[in-house]
């Protein structure tokens, strides 16, 4: 039986979970690697490799608590932190953590933060101090995760897609974004944007609002925002995400966020 088949049968139980240890290690530390991910993108969709995420599940029962060292820091935890940073062109600034399982390509910059198992962040993304990159998260290039931005963690059901921040988008600080939502490439979030599947993302540029959940479009300029709501006891204001322009295509990414960032005077 493939590894995919006793990891999916020992998550099952049809088959006992020591039968599955091999497996289930050998994933992991693909995972590690980054020769297989939680999720991919496959013909414009994002796919879940669900027996991944079962993997990471299993490891969780087969491994033990113990106390281990990193330089001047002690941690007791069942999952390592990551080693071989130099060799893999990857700096962490400490207090900052990549958990083994995770994979973060050569060019990365970890702040004071945190990349949790099944992450996969890619190459020229920083992750400044105090933010947190979740559990199976699938962060792009060039990507800018903004100080205390948090990046939700999905590892149950199996099935669920992870929270995907694609290429090239800058999430302000203290941002968060949760429940499996997608942040398109190029996208601009504000400083305390929220992102879940079930706020209101509407689109305030056109005669008419538009409103989407879950996801938001390549290059949008998104702000915190709120709209009334009645209730019994009277109208009261809930939080959305307003997108208020469109970032510009341009070879200069950069030079394209900051004239995003002044034009629609965007708190980061």
């Amino acid at each position: 039986m493939s590894n995919e088949g006793l990891i999916d049968a020992a998550y099952a139980g049809d088959v006992g979970i020591n039968t599955a240890v091999d497996a289930v290690h050998h994933t992991i530390g693909e995972l590690d690697r980054g020769a297989v991910r939680v999720a991919e993108k496959l013909e414009g969709e994002w796919v879940v490799n669900e027996w991944v995420k079962r993997a990471i599940l299993l490891y969780f029962r087969i491994t033990e608590v113990e106390t281990f060292g990193v330089g001047p820091f002690e941690y007791y935890d069942k999952i390592p932190t990551k080693t071989g940073l130099k060799e893999a062109g990857v700096r962490v600034v400490p207090p900052g953590a990549i958990r083994y399982g995770a994979f973060c390509e050569p060019g990365v910059v970890v702040m004071p933060g945190y990349v949790n198992i099944g992450s996969y962040v890619g190459s020229g993304t920083m992750v400044d101090t105090w933010a947190t990159v979740g559990s199976c998260a699938q962060i792009g290039r060039d990507v800018h995760l903004s100080g205390g931005v948090g990046i939700g963690g999905v590892l149950e059901p199996p099935g669920a897609r992870p929270v995907i921040i694609e290429d090239g988008a800058f999430i302000g600080s203290r941002s968060i974004v949760v429940e499996g939502a997608i942040i398109e490439a190029g996208a601009v979030l504000g400083a305390n944007t929220t992102i879940t599947a079930s706020t209101p993302i509407i689109d305030v540029t056109g005669p008419e609002p538009i409103e989407t959940r879950g996801r938001v479009p390549a290059n949008a300029v998104v702000v915190p925002g709120t709209r009334p709501k009645e209730f019994p006891a009277g109208s009261y204001d809930l939080q959305c995400a307003l997108i208020i322009g469109t970032r510009t295509e341009s070879t200069d990414k950069k030079t394209s966020l900051n004239d995003a960032l002044r034009t629609f005077e965007v708190q980061v």
